[in-house]
């Protein structure tokens, strides 16, 4: 195969991201490694004999291998012009250290038996790319039995073997790409004794540690990728089956710096500077599962999967639905069969899988040796996703908040950049190559589609063509452990309502609210000063409520406006045409343009807040209006004003009522800038 030159590199990975700015962004977290002394003294040589700079980089040397990949999923015109929540110019990201760590992914694979060899070639090659990219990984193996229509059925007596073969298997997929390829690692885990194991047909050991770091170490600085198949050793030296989601968390701990045991008598600040030593020479950027099942499921997407997870907001309400479902599951079998079955023994290692089990879960899990034929011993797909995320919370917590977690289905993951068989349903986007979520995400940081993009850009909802078809519908989940939302007042204990006019309203001087950090958020997001008198006067007799994301990162105002042509008495009938209107949103211009901040609030805001709709201005020339075009169901230019309005309502231009008072809060709100120019915001 042809080696691909410095120029071809870089050029592959400027078409494969979105904007010139994600492209910037993944060259800078991906930094040129520094010269080693023998190349830089021949290029010092080389500039004294020639009088020219010689190229220092070459990005296949980097990794010592290359392959001709094409152009890494080269996306539409529409991809490319993807908007991002911007609304100043985007200031130039800093320089990073000149140390540079070792760029590293922990991937599982799941139910690795049930793909075929084009599909582990497929996953070869994505990984070999990845690794070419900069992000080198570790590769653990699933092996349980994940389907009852399955051949594979495995004793007891024949897991070693199965284990290993199955390992051997994804090795030998590596062999078609050029390059080291990879290795299958045996004796580098540890378990605990027997008796803290895994009550199974076949018993699952917990207590996993990694007994060999640098055997994963080494290989892996040579461009080779680790293949674990999740087999351990006690301190007799027996090999026993271990948990795969235990694996990972404990490769997780050992490569962020956080499994060092430490001597009592140890300085505390020489126990730190030794643990940032190791996590400078290690950068845990990614966690990969591949499952068959793909990402977790979305109620609001019908045979979809959630876009994007915000862990410190949504984590409980995931769960909750999840669990929700066992449990309807669960009842289902019970009445079919009147009978009850044994709790699952696929998360005895930690106390919520615990309790999800021996509370709510009545059906077993997959196993080996489980009975083909037996309708109880499907696991219900709920409890793997249970598992998915439990591995992924846990997991998250020890690593940056720059690293992040991504789900997809095995066949997504060995994809480059093919056509889909069934044309992407993307109104107004055009039709676009279907990208690799790997590669996509490790440039661009983002998932394929924004999280806060009504479902209807996303393809109307169907069941007829399940996520791992590639029909249009989200298969892959972008995970991060995220941050805090706030919203005032909270929605799932008090709704938003147009407020009685003989109640005490809310207003920005509540306790709750830091008024000083939220005037600094309008006022650095728009770039003006806020005269803060005349805004409390204005929006606190009609405040709707606050979204603040962060601390104080990005937010949102919105109140309840009065349409002019209403009296505004506070009858019943002037508060049900009381208008619900987005007065502010902004961002800090450091969190702008990654699309994270924006699109947790504006999530929010139309799915908890005002799920029946809410309208907003712009001006017309403002460069937020492509990504706020994207989310709304409808737009209009206001005649005779620099003002473009939205709205997220259904049915708008049906209800000219509703529409007339929409567009007249929008022409009418004054603006409550200290400039006092008429240029608003």
């Amino acid at each position: 195969m042809t080696l691909v030159g410095p120029k071809d590199f870089f050029l592959s990975i400027l078409h494969s991201t979105s904007t010139k700015r994600e492209a910037k962004s993944y060259l800078q977290r991906f930094k040129l490694p520094e010269i080693p002394p023998a190349r830089k003294l021949a290029k010092d040589l080389g500039t004294r004999s020639n009088g020219t700079e010689q190229a220092s980089y070459d990005p296949v040397a980097r990794s010592n291998y290359g392959t001709d990949h094409g152009s890494f999923n080269i996306p539409a015109k529409a991809v490319e012009e993807s908007p991002v929540f911007a609304q100043q110019p985007l200031p130039e990201s800093t320089a990073r250290d000149d140390v540079e760590a070792l760029h590293l992914a922990l991937v599982e694979i799941k139910a690795p038996q049930l793909l075929d060899k084009a599909t582990l070639q497929g996953i070869g090659k994505t990984l070999t790319q990845l690794g070419r990219l900069g992000l080198s990984s570790v590769v653990v193996l699933d092996c349980e039995n994940r389907s009852s229509s399955s051949d594979q059925v495995v004793t007891q007596d024949g897991w070693h073997k199965f284990a290993l073969e199955q390992a051997d298997r994804l090795v030998e997929a590596f062999e078609p790409n050029s390059g080291p390829g990879a290795r299958r690692m045996d004796s580098v885990l540890g378990v605990a004794p027997a008796s803290q194991g895994l009550a199974s047909s076949v018993s699952l050991h917990s207590g996993v540690r990694i007994l060999f770091k640098n055997h994963l170490l080494a290989p892996l600085k040579r461009g080779i990728i680790p293949v674990i198949a999740p087999i351990g050793y006690t301190a007799e030296q027996i090999a026993v089956p271990v948990c795969p989601d235990d694996v990972i968390f404990a490769l997780a701990k050992e490569f962020a710096g956080l499994a060092t045991t430490t001597p009592p008598e140890e300085n505390p600040a020489q126990t730190a500077k030794k643990i940032k030593f190791l996590q400078r020479q290690i950068s845990l950027d990614r966690l990969i599962i591949l499952d068959p099942l793909g990402g977790i499921p979305s109620p609001d997407r019908l045979a979809g999967a959630h876009v994007y997870i915000n862990m410190e907001q949504e984590f409980e309400d995931i769960r909750n639905e999840l669990i929700k479902g066992i449990g309807d599951y669960s009842l289902e079998i019970d009445v079919r069969n009147q009978v009850n079955s044994p709790a699952s023994p696929l998360g005895d290692s930690n106390p919520f899988s615990t309790f999800v089990e021996t509370e709510v879960v009545t059906i077993t899990s997959p196993s080996y040796g489980q009975p083909k034929d037996s309708l109880n011993h499907i696991p219900h797909t709920n409890y793997v996703h249970l598992r998915n995320l439990e591995l992924l919370k846990r997991t998250l917590s020890l690593l940056p908040p720059t690293s992040s977690a991504l789900l997809t289905t095995p066949l997504e993951a060995a994809n480059s950049g093919r056509h889909p068989s069934v044309p992407f349903q993307a109104p107004g986007v055009g039709t676009r190559r279907q990208k690799n979520p790997l590669i996509h995400n490790l440039l661009t940081d983002k998932p394929i589609f924004s999280s806060s993009l009504p479902t209807s850009r996303l393809g109307a909802k169907s069941s007829e063509h399940p996520p791992n078809t590639g029909a249009g519908f989200a298969a892959t989940t972008l995970v991060k452990r995220g941050m805090h939302l706030t919203i005032i007042p909270d929605p799932r204990t008090s709704l938003w309502t147009s407020p009685d006019p003989k109640a005490k309203g809310l207003t920005l001087e509540d306790p709750r609210i830091d008024l000083p950090r939220l005037v600094n958020l309008i006022e650095d997001s728009f770039n003006r000063k806020l005269d803060v008198q005349h805004y409390l006067s204005r929006v606190n007799s009609r405040l709707a409520g606050l979204i603040i994301a962060g601390e104080y990162e990005g937010g949102a105002i919105l109140t309840w406006e009065t349409p002019p042509a209403c009296d505004g008495d506070g009858s019943e009938v002037s508060r049900q045409r009381l208008v619900p209107y987005l007065d502010k949103f902004a961002v800090l211009k450091r969190s702008q343009g990654s699309g994270g901040v924006a699109d947790i609030v504006f999530k929010a805001m139309v799915a908890d807040c005002f799920p029946g709709g809410v309208c907003w201005r712009s001006r017309r020339d403002n460069p937020v209006n492509k990504w706020y075009f994207e989310r709304a169901r409808g737009t209009w230019k206001i005649p005779n004003t620099n003002w473009t309005m939205f709205w997220t309502t259904e049915n708008v231009m049906a209800d000219p009522q509703k529409f007339l008072d929409y567009e007249g809060v929008c022409r009418t709100v004054t603006p409550s800038w200290a400039d006092k120019k008429a240029m608003a915001d």
